[in-house]
């Protein structure tokens, strides 16, 4: 049975995944202290999913001025992401979902739909949606997450 879409003031859905770095994240680990933003691609080395990490990575330095902890995820499985990610030179992780149970709770894995839809989620500090991005644009999509990240009014670094 398909769940009830996430919209923004939901709980985001828990998560524990492989990053591209080897470590694992859980969102209840930044709970209280970030902001977390979770960018879903559909599959590594392909030219948007490619775009879109190179995007994230050029504005990395703009994104990290806010309190926020920044993933894209696929349901490739971690050896490949891992890959990827150095294959871009990649200066944050790239979560791994191969079982699809994360991305069927976040709603971008469905009936009809393999790989992930091309999703954003901006989590606030307290675990709640804050904003979802639907309408994705590859090449800037690093840009447009730092000017998201200053509207939704998440705190700034102290520095």
């Amino acid at each position: 049975m398909a769940q009830a879409e996430l919209k923004v003031g939901d709980d985001a859905p828990a998560f524990e995944l492989k990053g591209s770095d080897g470590k694992t994240y859980k969102l209840a680990d930044f709970k209280g202290k970030s902001a977390v933003v979770v960018a879903w691609f559909p599959k590594a080395f392909t030219g948007g999913c490619t775009k879109e990490c190179k995007s994230f990575r050029e504005n990395g330095e703009a994104i990290r001025e806010f309190q926020v902890k920044y993933f894209t995820a696929s349901c490739d499985t971690v050896e490949k992401n891992t890959a990827f990610a150095k294959s871009l030179e990649l200066d944050y992780p790239i979560l791994s979902d191969p079982e699809k149970k994360v991305a069927e709770a976040y709603g971008v894995v469905h009936e009809g739909r393999a790989v992930p839809e091309r999703w954003t989620y901006f989590i606030g500090m307290d675990g709640k949606i804050l904003h979802i991005d639907k309408k994705v644009k590859t090449a800037s999509h690093g840009e447009d997450i730092a000017a998201q990240l200053k509207e939704l009014e998440v705190p700034q670094k102290k520095g």
